[in-house]
């Protein structure tokens, strides 16, 4: 189970992060911890800078990575205080820096549609500021960590995230005769982040209340963190620049999601939120004349590719997908057990 649920492994000597320096927006979140452990177990980077608004997050991040790591891997660290939103600071960040992975975002989708244009102002403006910064810098690689929501938006944070993807693939074309390249990362529900349902449900668990589902035919695809920064580390190898990868990872129904982490409590059908789907999507059918199958993921290359980019089917054998395919939490082939939900969680620490 393990070997089959733990995907994505990526082989650290392909990926040679010895030296360089990496920033990471948003950086004091979830992903961008386990991001930066990753990083400083595995390679002896020249600097890791995390990016992030919130200096509080930053100080607490800090004191824990000092209390673990030695003082010769605490010292590879930087905290810039940030926005995104912001340009210039965002340019004198990337000063030096080689490789970029853009996780700052505004995720919570009813906080999203009731305060839409500071959605719009961190995920679009955000994104073309990430962009302008790195090409003035001249930074090697960047990925923009992306979400399912993004693919056939309803909300307007997928809607942000969607033109953020969009800006990110185009983004290769600006780049003239300097050598940034960038590239899109596009998953689902994360287990061990702070924005995952399972927390939430925990929760109420713990106080012995019924689990509210909004509706019991929904499902959802499921990665855990690690396998979330492995696949992101394995596509800075990977990528020729202007491609959104899509891991083929496992679906769930939310009401056996439930079923395992509160077995003994009954389940209230709340109705669905605003901006919420049955099922998640990344990749929708219009799609599908520019994805290939990798084997363990799938990529949508650029359809205007104004730079020199060779495709994946040339490079790496990868196969066309069938006219009019679609991947969706609904439909996928992949669904976990009772004990495969359990062994995710765990492995999350959740």
């Amino acid at each position: 189970m393990a070997n089959e649920i733990g995907m994505h492994e990526f082989d650290k000597n392909r990926v040679d992060l010895n030296d360089k320096v990496i920033l990471i927006t948003g950086g004091t979140g979830s992903f961008g911890k386990q991001f930066s452990r990753t990083i400083i177990s595995n390679w002896n980077p020249r600097k890791l800078i995390i990016y992030s608004r919130d200096e509080l997050k930053q100080f607490e991040m800090a004191n824990e990575l000092r209390a673990t790591l030695t003082a010769a891997e605490f010292s590879k660290f930087r905290f810039f205080i940030g926005d995104v939103r912001d340009s210039k600071r965002l340019t004198m960040a990337m000063m030096g820096v080689d490789y970029v992975v853009h996780a700052a975002a505004l995720k919570h989708v009813p906080i999203a549609e009731y305060n839409p244009m500071e959605c719009v102002k961190t995920n679009m403006f955000g994104a073309e500021n990430v962009i302008s910064a790195a090409i003035s810098q001249n930074v090697e690689k960047v990925i923009a960590l992306s979400t399912d929501k993004a693919c056939n938006p309803i909300n307007l944070y997928g809607a942000s995230k969607l033109a953020s993807d969009k800006t990110f693939v185009a983004a290769n074309n600006l780049v003239g005769a300097g050598k940034t390249r960038f590239a899109v990362v596009r998953y689902g529900n994360v287990t061990g982040s702070r924005g995952s349902v399972i927390p939430f449900f925990r929760e109420i668990a713990k106080r012995g209340k019924a689990l509210p589902i909004t509706d019991t035919r929904m499902t959802r695809f499921w990665i855990t963190l690690q396998q979330g920064v492995n696949f992101v580390l394995s596509n800075f190898e990977l990528m020729h620049g202007g491609e959104i990868f899509v891991p083929k990872i496992p679906s769930t129904k939310i009401t056996d999601l439930a079923k395992v982490i509160a077995p003994e409590l009954p389940i209230s059908e709340v109705g669905i939120r605003p901006g919420e789907k049955i099922h998640e999507m990344m990749i929708a059918e219009d799609d599908a004349h520019a994805t290939v199958d990798l084997g363990d993921r799938y990529a949508i290359e650029p359809v205007f590719a104004e730079f020199p980019r060779p495709s994946f089917k040339d490079t790496h054998n990868a196969r066309s997908v069938p006219e009019m395919f679609s991947y969706s939490s609904g439909t996928n082939d992949w669904w976990l057990s009772e004990d495969e939900m359990s062994w995710m969680l765990s492995q999350a620490g959740v």
